[in-house]
């Protein structure tokens, strides 16, 4: 488990200016956040150095890029040992279109996020776990659409208590 945090104000309102724009230049961060670029360019490469900010990347429109099926998969394993988990997640890491892979607790063992450019290409995408180590069950549920993407809530209640005074 990790250790809780802690972060001020400003370091909360240059999270969630990141999340909306992570290509924002620092002086216009600074602006925003009300304080000048120096110390905002401290701040970034802090929360970058506690590993909180983790990555900065471009999101891609999966259509746009030929990907037309979307499928979470749910794997359950024949067997919960160290050595069978991380057979499975040494397979799935060689695979680039299983874009995301959790660990999850319940009726699975894994739950991935799937792209294809075509319903065929997924039915193959789906024997391909079959020849997984380990794979008992394979569940799959086609995305038919997405109603939500937001970025990661910013609470207010990891912030440190202001200084007095």
């Amino acid at each position: 488990m990790t250790e809780r945090q802690q972060f001020d104000d400003v370091d909360l309102r240059i999270l969630s200016e990141l999340q909306t724009d992570g290509r924002i230049r620092i002086n216009e961060l600074a602006a925003r956040v009300g304080i000048t670029a120096p110390p905002c360019l401290r701040r970034v490469r802090a929360l970058r150095s506690r590993g909180v900010i983790q990555a900065v990347r471009a999101t891609l429109n999966e259509r746009a890029l030929g990907y037309e099926v979307t499928t979470f998969v749910l794997i359950q394993l024949e067997s919960q040992t160290l050595a069978a988990i991380e057979a499975f997640e040494a397979a799935v890491a060689t695979v680039p279109r299983f874009l995301q892979c959790w660990r999850i607790s319940g009726d699975a063992d894994f739950m991935l996020k799937c792209v294809a450019p075509s319903v065929d290409d997924m039915r193959q995408q789906l024997l391909q776990f079959s020849g997984l180590p380990n794979v008992r069950k394979i569940r799959s549920y086609p995305v038919l659409g997405v109603s939500k993407d937001a970025p990661l809530p910013i609470p207010g209640h990891l912030a440190a208590p202001s200084p007095a005074g």
